[in-house]
């Protein structure tokens, strides 16, 4: 430990007014003129690095350990570069051998966590997820495993509903449609899995945001920044007045991107947003008509579009 992170004050006058000087390694007070640390212990490498070449050179530790990884990234693997053909022929069988065994003699945890991890990286990469929320998710699959949550469940169904739950740990915006898209698996089956995991591992998952969920749509729909922000505004006003509390966020988030586009002229259908929201048109008709009335909307929004709106609803355009 350094003195910048032990030391909070000084122990003759108390002050926290302290002098850290890292080149002569000493830290003092500035109040009392006091001491505090001559000795201070650099932590940082006592070498440096000009291209790529010289840091593999010079570096004296491996990559970081990982959960995307069944052993962690810990692991070996016996004869994978070419080095055992050098040998003679009695020293390559017996590297044949043991390398044999080394992929027989493993625990069906291992054996699980090798296909599963594989499988999330594929799902992941499908649906473009960063790499903070892989490794969440593999965690959170790797105790599953070892609670031996997965038994009676496909792998696939627990890699999703895994990966559900890093995403919504993080913030994330991705639908269950999406995941069931993904791996293959039924929607109802996914947040099955998704609810069992997270009870069984006592994960504490809180409501989705409606609001992380614009700037997707907003993309998709190619709307204006501006178009962005009202929603943005009334979805927290909706939210003081208790509107989406019991209501899907992809719907209610949706529902307010489609009138804030009407109330700055940037029409567009409720096929269309329905189609980039992944809800139906219905669910769209029903909380727009719940923000017009309870937040006094309907004068922001002029009277032509209305007449479309009624026109859409009843079907005589």
């Amino acid at each position: 430990m350094t003195g910048v992170e032990y030391i909070r004050k000084c122990p003759e006058c108390g002050s926290t007014n302290l002098l850290i000087q890292k080149d002569i390694g000493e830290v003092s007070c500035r109040d009392c003129g006091s001491v505090i640390e001559e000795k201070m212990i650099d932590l940082g490498q006592e070498w440096r690095e000009f291209n790529e070449d010289q840091a593999s050179k010079r570096r004296r530790t491996g990559s970081p350990m990982t959960y995307t990884k069944f052993d962690r990234g810990l692991g070996t693997d016996i004869g994978q570069k070419g080095e055992i053909y050098q040998l003679s022929s009695k020293g390559k069988n017996k590297f044949f051998r043991l390398r044999k065994w080394q992929h027989r003699i493993s625990t069906a945890i291992e054996r699980n966590l090798k296909l599963a991890l594989a499988e999330l990286k594929r799902v992941s990469s499908y649906l473009k997820l960063p790499k903070s929320v892989e490794e969440e998710a593999a965690r959170i699959y790797t105790m599953a495993v070892q609670r031996g949550l997965v038994r009676g469940r496909s792998m696939e169904s627990v890699v999703a509903g895994s990966l559900y739950a890093s995403c919504r740990r993080h913030e994330v915006p991705r639908t269950l449609d999406e995941f069931s898209e993904a791996s293959g698996i039924d929607k109802k089956e996914v947040g099955r899995t998704y609810r069992f995991v997270t009870r069984e591992l006592g994960i504490r998952i809180l409501p989705s945001n409606p609001i992380d969920y614009l700037p997707r749509f907003v993309s998709a729909l190619k709307l204006s920044a501006e178009t962005q922000s009202k929603a943005v505004d009334i979805l927290n006003k909706a939210r003081d007045a208790e509107l989406t509390s019991g209501r899907g966020p992809t719907g209610i988030a949706a529902a307010s991107l489609y009138v804030a586009a009407l109330i700055n002229n940037e029409k567009r259908t409720q096929r269309e947003v329905a189609d980039v929201a992944g809800v139906t048109e219905v669910t769209i008709r029903n909380r727009y008509k719940e923000l017009l009335k309870e937040l006094n909307l309907k004068d922001k929004v002029k009277k032509k579009l209305l007449k479309e709106l009624e026109d859409e609803e009843t079907g005589k355009e």
